[in-house]
């Protein structure tokens, strides 16, 4: 029901998420480009720092086939557009509280267009990469032709939390503080500066539970290792996209019903 419901609206879906990615810097002398040129400016900072000022050297071995920046990257980039994501939809229905109220509106679609709106920045990046990749190394891994489904499986993922986060955010207006210091510090609670090796024993199982780190490591399979390093991560990335999704929709579905009071 919720994914034929979701087919259904398709078209608004990528409507409202265009007209949200251009609404954005409507006026802007760049435009639209900023979309992608903010995740580019914050990927650049982060080479900047621990590549050049930190200088972190891993990789051209058999275990790590490729340099410290595309291992960087290949964590860094899917992080930045969860972390949108994440930063937004706690808001998403307070947001378009006009929206919420009109009876005919089929107010799923929100949370939904947030996390696509969110993608064209990390397809930016993966661009970035991509010519990295090309341009140093010579060659794309064999990998890489699983982009395609590991980006629908984040994309499942983090619209079953947005719907999940969205439907929380009515009622716990706090919540979206906390989310925001999450992901302020996410990025150093999961491997993607630092490989799991450099994490102390005692706390290293904390990367494991970390439900996000199980798609960074699909990711850097992919980008990084070019092979299945970590199948477990893959069973365990799906499992979460299924759990996701469905837990995201039977509490959206759920809290609904009081939206209206709420706002």
């Amino acid at each position: 029901m919720s994914v034929s419901l979701l087919l259904r609206q398709r078209a608004l879906i990528i409507a409202m998420a265009r007209r949200e990615v251009f609404d954005r810097y409507a006026g802007q002398m760049f435009g639209v480009l900023w979309a992608i040129a903010h995740p580019l400016i914050v990927i650049g900072v982060y080479l900047f720092i621990f590549n050049v000022v930190l200088r972190v050297r891993i990789g051209s071995t058999a275990a790590l086939p490729m340099d410290y920046p595309v291992y960087l990257l290949s964590g860094v980039i899917p992080w930045l557009t969860i972390a949108e994501i994440l930063n937004k939809s706690g808001v998403t229905i307070v947001a378009n509280a006009s929206l919420v109220k009109q009876v005919v509106f089929p107010v799923e679609v929100l949370p939904v267009k947030t996390v696509l709106a969110a993608m064209p920045g990390q397809l930016a990046g993966l661009v970035v990469l991509v010519i990295y990749v090309l341009a140093v190394h010579r060659t794309l891994p064999w990998t890489y032709l699983f982009l395609p489904a590991l980006l629908a499986l984040q994309f499942v993922f983090m619209a079953g939390l947005a719907m999940g986060l969205a439907a929380l955010g009515v009622f716990v207006r706090d919540l979206k503080d906390l989310v925001q210091v999450f992901t302020v510090i996410g990025v150093y609670l999961l491997p993607i500066l630092y490989l799991p090796a450099m994490v102390p024993e005692s706390v290293r199982p904390l990367l494991y539970l970390n439900p996000f780190s199980y798609l960074i490591w699909c990711y850097q399979d992919v980008l990084f290792f070019g092979a299945i390093r970590h199948p477990t991560a893959w069973i365990v990335a799906l499992g979460l996209c299924v759990v996701s999704f469905a837990g995201g929709w039977r509490l959206f579905q759920r809290l609904r019903p009081a939206f209206g009071n709420a706002l």
